[in-house]
């Protein structure tokens, strides 16, 4: 999904500053099998103008003149709707759903110096929660630490008092990976379809190709180099595949001094226990080396390229959203 659609927060403050008068639509409550997951978004104009979605398509045309209204009066209305089976099943689902929607217009409902200071943040890559109250408005912006479990689970949606909406803005999830071998070309289309911007580093031109990887952005660097420069955060996930200590050993050692949520490299226990000894030697401690997951990825009895692609995607997505 391109950033036009991932960002209307950013979007509905550049058509403000236009001079265009807009809202804000949110999923905030679903039930069923509702087309589009809470929080998801549609900006609308004075005019009619949209971007974004709320349902893919199921009530749209209501939400857009719900939001006209709103616009005029400036107030915030939340809607409710019943989506038919008939109605679902032409946007792909196989039943339908309801749908509760927040539309908030911009300057009233919604303060510009809010929507501008969640901008702000989303653009650091700093996460951040939009809080509100569905009854009674009154928005305001949370850090991470007041919903860590949100967070974590990329969860927004309504607390248990049934009133308070928690929209969650995280940064975008990214894997680096550390090795242009068999097992990335099946790795990097399962992490793209997981939602992760997806880096390649290896410093040998004829390994990081772009016919061997085409539209994967591929850094020549050396890895502690690339490292240094892509700054890894807790959003991040990194995967060493080379089996070479040459390479794999400065991307290990740049990782371990970042917060990544995940560090998962190739090689046998054996090999895994020479890399020890290395990281012992330089003066890694054993809880910093305790965070390598190594032999990489769940035991799921896999040994062909794409089955091991399929053992780290899913201790990815473990570490991500099940931490121990």
């Amino acid at each position: 999904m391109s950033d036009r659609l991932t960002n209307l927060p950013a979007l509905a403050l550049a058509w403000h500053r236009a001079g265009r008068r807009v809202a804000l639509a949110t999923v905030v409550q679903t039930w069923g099998s509702a087309p589009r997951p809470v929080g998801s978004q549609l900006l609308i104009d004075a005019d009619g103008g949209m971007e974004g979605s709320v349902s893919g398509g199921c009530v749209e045309g209501a939400v857009i003149v719900e939001a006209i209204e709103a616009i005029a009066d400036g107030q915030a209305r939340l809607l409710e709707f019943g989506v038919s089976d008939d109605e679902a099943f032409a946007v792909g689902l196989a039943c339908g759903g309801e749908i509760k929607v927040l539309l908030e217009p911009v300057g009233t409902a919604m303060p510009v110096a809010l929507l501008d200071a969640l901008v702000a943040r989303r653009n650091r890559s700093l996460p951040v929660a939009y809080v509100t109250s569905l009854k009674d408005g009154d928005p305001r912006l949370a850090d991470a630490q007041a919903f860590p479990d949100r967070f974590r689970m990329d969860q927004s949606g309504v607390l248990e008092d049934g009133d308070t909406f928690v929209a969650i803005h995280n940064p975008p999830l990214r894997m680096i990976i550390v090795g242009a071998v068999h097992i990335a070309q099946h790795l990097i289309p399962m992490a793209q379809g997981c939602g992760y911007a997806v880096i390649l580093i290896d410093p040998r031109p004829a390994f990081g190709s772009a016919a061997r990887f085409p539209g994967v952005e591929i850094v020549e660097n050396w890895p502690d180099e690339a490292l240094a420069s892509l700054k890894p955060d807790a959003r991040t996930a990194i995967v060493t595949l080379t089996h070479d200590p040459k390479l794999d050993d400065p991307a290990i050692r740049a990782a371990l001094g970042t917060d990544v949520f995940y560090l998962g490299c190739l090689g046998s226990t054996r090999t895994h226990a020479k890399r020890v000894a290395r990281l012992q030697e330089a003066g890694f401690t054993a809880a910093q080396i305790g965070r390598i997951k190594a032999p990489v990825g769940l035991d799921l009895g896999g040994r062909q390229p794409a089955e091991i692609a399929v053992s780290i995607m899913a201790e990815v997505i473990t570490a991500l959203r099940n931490p121990s």
